[in-house]
């Protein structure tokens, strides 16, 4: 097949720190062309995914996040170098709604954010030329009668990932400066247990600042270490030597690729069963779920959950060879379906 993505303008694939979706575009893009496919990836100009670049790309001020002009420029360029595809991947919201692609080629598109009721009026119309994945069973539950043709979890390369000792003495936060990742429960939640927590996040947007300022900083005392946006061999190794990683998450996030990047170095979850969590974490087996004044009491317990076991969760569930077949056998179906409706009665 020919393989053509788009990621948006602002955030290179990969990410150097943050950027789940660009992390999940960039793990598509390599298994892809590992399994003998031709991919084309429309992103930033300043990628270095090391798959055949879309030319004439440009990077767009990071401050311009979200911006419906940024991105549509960025969709306009990406449709027009992927004119020769045999389907395309869109992972943007203005490409698949714009329809500026090549007659006759697929488009899929991943819902990567939260469906808020803008955004369900956005995929319905989605919905009626192009075919949405989801990226958790909670995620599609949320708008009935969506027509999204594949619920796939995201997965991870597993070969970057080394499984920790869980002998820090601590535990760990990594996640965005929000009320809705939880990192202030996350603070309860360590200060009740008597144990040390150690937040990696990122404080980059106006309003992660203000939070910061305003609500963290000011109660932060000498058991609690913050650090800013860190990279993937930090972040594993901090997430590795924890006690548990604690996720919890005061929204029904659609997914949660801490989690499964928790697991993979072998360490608990302690979490809200929001969203995705339940479909990730197995309860007593890799972590546990509960409401947020019950998580102190469970760091024990967590803590003596086999690693090896949260470990083979994701090498069984969440792994990026397992994400990559998923959506190759999607291309190969909507291809032929394709071809199908192309030929003459």
């Amino acid at each position: 097949m020919r393989i053509g993505l788009v990621a948006g303008p602002w955030i290179p694939v990969p990410p150097p720190t943050y950027g789940g979706t660009e992390r999940v575009v960039d793990t598509l893009a390599r298994g892809f062309a590992e399994s003998g496919h031709e991919v084309m990836l429309a992103a930033s100009s300043d990628s270095r995914c090391p798959v055949r670049l879309v030319p004439g790309m440009r990077t767009s001020d990071p401050r311009e996040l979200g911006f419906t002009l940024s991105e549509l420029s960025h969709v306009v360029r990406a449709y027009e170098g992927l004119r020769d595809v045999d389907i395309i991947h869109d992972h943007t919201l203005a490409g698949p709604l714009c329809r500026c692609g090549p007659s006759g080629v697929p488009v899929v598109t991943t819902i990567h954010g939260p469906l808020t009721p803008s955004a369900k009026d956005v995929y319905r119309a989605i919905g009626r030329t192009a075919s949405i994945i989801s990226i958790s069973r909670d995620q599609a539950s949320r708008v009935p009668g969506l027509p999204v043709r594949a619920v796939i979890h995201h997965g991870i390369d597993l070969s970057s990932v080394p499984v920790g000792t869980g002998q820090g003495g601590y535990v760990c936060f990594v996640g965005r400066m929000s009320p809705d990742k939880g990192v202030l429960e996350a603070i309860r939640i360590a200060r009740q247990a008597g144990v040390p927590l150690r937040i990696a996040t990122k404080i980059r947007e106006p309003e992660e600042i203000q939070y910061f300022e305003e609500v963290i900083k000011p109660i932060l005392g000498p058991n609690e270490d913050v650090t800013g946006e860190v990279d993937n061999a930090e972040k594993y190794h901090l997430m590795g030597e924890a006690l548990a990683f604690l996720n919890p998450i005061q929204w029904s996030e659609p997914f949660g690729l801490v989690m499964i990047e928790a697991l993979a170095t072998g360490t608990p979850v302690l979490g809200t069963p929001f969203g995705s969590a339940p479909e990730i974490v197995s309860d007593g087996i890799t972590g546990y779920l509960a409401s947020t004044d019950k998580l102190a009491a469970m760091i024990p317990a967590a803590a003596d959950l086999s690693r090896a076991q949260c470990r083979a969760r994701v090498e069984q569930h969440f792994s990026a060879e397992r994400m990559v077949a998923d959506h190759l056998r999607l291309f190969a179906n909507l291809i032929e379906e394709q071809r199908g409706a192309e030929s003459p009665a």
